[in-house]
């Protein structure tokens, strides 16, 4: 799912089967992040953190505890970006150096339709109607969804370069579909704030990728040096 979305650079470890073996245990120091989660919440947790050490030992770096920090975001190893997701029956964790981009986010969903109401919450009225015209072009594809796990991406990408909220309404992104491939494409989050503060640029939009397959949507948003 999202490997293919992601530049070489990027290690990307996956996960399916979260309920099999195989999965590195979590280290001590993770283990009071988890101590009182249920048994999902944990197995998740579980995987999605051997997945980002997977992909630590992908770029030459010792395996670490992957801890949280401002607002849950997940801390990293000096010298890199990464980003982690998860949902029923998926994980995946990407990893980069520094040197090579400045932030990355990546979200994976199930492609149903989001719940009622939560489109009107995320979403501005020029995007509901651009999601309006592609269900009628596309009908296949939940685009609120996918829209939702946009916006994600683009936090996720956001927050390590400002330690700042971005609200859903403060991004319009634009959905544009593979002429060759309608379960893939690219998107474009303009940016409505300020942008962070990049090798001394300030970028106004961010810009992606996604697809939708066996039954995920997936995003990913790279922020490249200058």
């Amino acid at each position: 799912m999202l490997e293919e979305l992601l530049p070489g650079t990027v290690a990307v470890v996956e996960a399916r089967d979260l309920d099999g073996t195989g999965y590195l245990p979590l280290l001590p120091e993770e283990e009071p992040l988890v101590a009182r989660a249920v048994a999902k919440r944990r197995r998740e947790f579980t995987v999605v953190r051997s997945c980002a050490r997977r992909a630590m030992e992908k770029l030459g770096v010792p395996p670490q505890p992957v801890l949280a920090g401002d607002r849950g975001a997940p801390r990293w190893p000096d010298g890199l970006a990464g980003s982690m997701t998860h949902c029923d029956g998926y994980c995946a964790a990407a990893l980069v150096r520094l040197t090579d981009l400045a932030s990355l986010g990546v979200d994976a969903e199930p492609d149903g339709p989001l719940p009622e109401g939560v489109l009107a919450s995320v979403a501005l009225p020029a995007e509901v109607e651009r999601l309006r015209r592609l269900a009628e072009l596309r009908p296949g594809i939940h685009w609120d969804r996918l829209l939702f796990s946009a916006k994600e991406s683009v936090y996720k990408a956001w927050f390590p370069l400002t330690g700042r909220w971005l609200d859903f309404s403060e991004a319009d992104i634009e959905i544009t579909v593979d002429p060759e491939d309608p379960r893939r494409g690219t998107l474009c989050a303009d940016l409505l704030v300020p942008g962070p503060t990049v090798d001394g640029r300030r970028p106004s939009h961010f810009d992606g990728r996604w697809n939708a397959r066996d039954g995920l949507v997936a995003t990913a948003v790279t922020v490249p040096r200058a």
